[in-house]
């Protein structure tokens, strides 16, 4: 299935038709009652979920908005949000979008706002989610007894819905939408940045938000770069090369992550071959494991086959995506991410396999990779961008 046969299938073409697509009430219903679990436990009266400069998901996870300059969510179990909000010509758009939200302009004074509306409520013990500056918080601070729930955000986020797994699907769909129009529109002589306006075009135009497309391309004869790099320069795409990429376009904080990669106008070189043939068997041998329950060392030691060639990995191994870079965050024998998480696998989560295996002298690697759906009895791919060693470019 091609990544418009996806988009179009009918469940998640009404999804994209609609002017701001939105969630169901049943869905929204049970984000509340997990919240109200998580202030009970902690023995908060309310909840403050913020964002700052489009960082912090929660607000649009409870809202519907993506925040744009400042969000402030007080969160009542039983009682309407309501949100305090920036700029004055965000807010018609804003009360549009929010659902079942009590919008109101923070008039340059939010937290002042905020806070005042809190004490009006008789607030002592507040909870918060999501990003607050030091001295923003500092203000809080000083009225109320703030308990700081974040990592009980990350548990909440860490499973998806059906209804959100619906929503990635239109995410993955859109990021091989930029992998599809690389294929088809490389050519030598091309700038890097040239290349990230053509992946960038192919998602915006049907609902896609550009996330990431990182790109890495060094010559094959004498390579000098085993990462994607984060910002594009203008070098030029020349034959010989080897180009490593990842591109997540996401739809409404719901993304994918495709991660392959490609030879320009050549044939691969042994080395090369060698470093995509154990990526590919890495992918292949982590993947099986993945299922409910899975442990950390499961994928660890799955993951052996890098080490067994004599090579090693740079980028993370696997993690946590949607919402956040969430755990499990995992490295190889040979390149640890930190201690092992204490945690399994759990049916829902959504997790990227990335296997970006270099050489021992960090001078050579490629990518491959994707996100996938944990299942009960293995996992889902989300994406269908076909795997393989592709020549590009003539």
């Amino acid at each position: 299935m091609t990544p418009l046969e996806v988009l179009e299938q009918p469940r998640l073409a009404a999804i994209l038709a609609r002017e701001y697509p939105r969630f169901s009430d049943a869905e929204y219903d049970a984000r509340r009652r997990r919240l109200a679990e998580v202030m009970a436990r902690h023995g908060c009266d309310r909840l403050l979920i913020c964002g700052e400069q489009r960082a912090g998901s929660g607000v649009q996870w409870i809202t519907g908005w993506p925040t744009s300059v400042e969000a402030y969510v007080i969160f009542e179990p039983g009682e309407q949000e309501r949100m305090y909000m920036e700029w004055y010509n965000h807010w018609p758009n804003a009360r549009r979008i929010a659902t079942a939200t009590d919008v109101r302009w923070g008039e340059h004074r939010g937290v002042e706002k905020t806070i005042a509306d809190l004490k009006s409520r008789g607030a002592r013990r507040v909870g918060i989610m999501g990003t607050l500056g030091f001295a923003r918080f500092r203000a809080f601070a000083a009225e109320f007894d703030m308990v700081d729930l974040n990592a009980e955000y990350v548990r909440l986020r860490r499973v998806k819905s059906a209804e959100e797994i619906d929503w990635m699907r239109i995410g993955a769909a859109l990021s091989d939408l930029g992998q599809a129009a690389l294929r088809a529109e490389l050519r030598v002589g091309m700038t890097e940045r040239e290349l990230g306006n053509l992946v960038e075009r192919a998602w915006v135009g049907r609902g896609g938000y550009t996330f990431i497309h990182f790109m890495g391309i060094t010559p094959m004869a004498s390579p000098n770069l085993c990462v994607p790099t984060q910002h594009h320069s203008s070098r030029k795409v020349q034959a010989g090369d080897v180009l490593f990429t990842e591109f997540t376009s996401h739809f409404w904080d719901y993304p994918g992550q495709v991660l392959r990669s490609y030879t320009v106008a050549a044939d691969p070189t042994p080395l090369y071959r060698k470093l995509y043939d154990t990526a590919e068997a890495a992918f292949d041998s982590v993947s099986k494991v993945l299922r409910h329950g899975t442990t950390m060392q499961q994928i660890v030691d799955a993951a052996g086959v890098i080490e067994d060639a004599g090579l090693t990995l740079y980028d993370d191994l696997l993690h946590g995506f949607g919402g956040g870079y969430f755990p499990p965050i995992l490295g190889c024998r040979s390149r640890p991410a930190g201690p092992l998480p204490d945690m399994t696998l759990e049916a829902g989560m959504t997790v990227v396999l990335q296997p970006n295996v270099i050489t021992p002298d960090q001078k050579a690697g490629v990518q491959v990779g994707e996100l996938l759906h944990i299942t009960r009895d293995g996992c889902e791919r989300l994406h269908n961008t076909s795997r393989g060693f592709l020549r590009l470019g003539g």
